[in-house]
This record gives C-alpha cells, sequence and structure tokens, in this order.
C-alpha cells in the first residue's frame, strides 16, 4: 500500500510563503501522475497543481504565477512551492498521485492558514 505524508504547512502572514512536501513510500517513478488539491472550510475539494509524465504542469488560475509544482525523484517527494500566499489560499492541502492501473493514493492532508 503507497503511503503518502505531507508536510510543511502552517501559519503565514499574508505575502508570505511556504513549501509543502509529500513523501512518498514508494519510488514517484511508479506515478504517471502527481498533484496538489486543497479543501477549505464549507468548500469543495480543487485542484491546485498537477504534473503528469511527459507532460507540462497546469494549475488552478487562481494560483498561476504563485505556485510551484515540482518532483524530486532521489528523495521520491512531490513538492509545492507557494509564494505571495493570500488569505483565500487557506485550506487543507492534500497531495495526490496516480499509476499506470489509475489506481489513486492520497495524503491525509496539511493545513494552510494565511492570516490577513
Amino acid at each position: 500500500q503507497v503511503q503518502l505524508v505531507e508536510s510543511g504547512g502552517g501559519l503565514v502572514q499574508a505575502g508570505g510563503s511556504l513549501r509543502l512536501s509529500c513523501a512518498a513510500s514508494t519510488s514517484i517513478s511508479n506515478f504517471n501522475r502527481m498533484g496538489w488539491y486543497r479543501q477549505a472550510l464549507g468548500k469543495q475539494r480543487e485542484l491546485v497543481a498537477a504534473i503528469s509524465t511527459g507532460g507540462s504542469p497546469n494549475y488552478a488560475d487562481s494560483v498561476k504565477g504563485r505556485f510551484t509544482i515540482s518532483r524530486d525523484y532521489a528523495k521520491n517527494t512531490i513538492n509545492l512551492q507557494m509564494n505571495s500566499l493570500k488569505p483565500e489560499d487557506t485550506a487543507v492541502y492534500y497531495c495526490t498521485t496516480s499509476n499506470w492501473y489509475d489506481q489513486n493514493y492520497w495524503g491525509q492532508g496539511t493545513q494552510v492558514t494565511v492570516s490577513s
């Protein structure tokens, strides 16, 4: 069973930065798609950023130019660099991956709170 563990969340002032990391229990080369979702209180979970094998990253319009998704194959991590944070970025952020057999995996989430 694949395990994903997020870290790096916390409380930050508006305009600040955070870097989220998602550690996988297996080689991330096993995944053909990796991404980050978020869910704010009372709202549906939404895609933040995703990257597929051989493809370019795609981002939600609300985070374009501020967030960057990356992969570290040596450390088996999926990272999300978040700059110029806004209060509306406050949410629980989840890491997700899927493999070539369309099996999906989710982390437990990490809270990001941006104060105004």
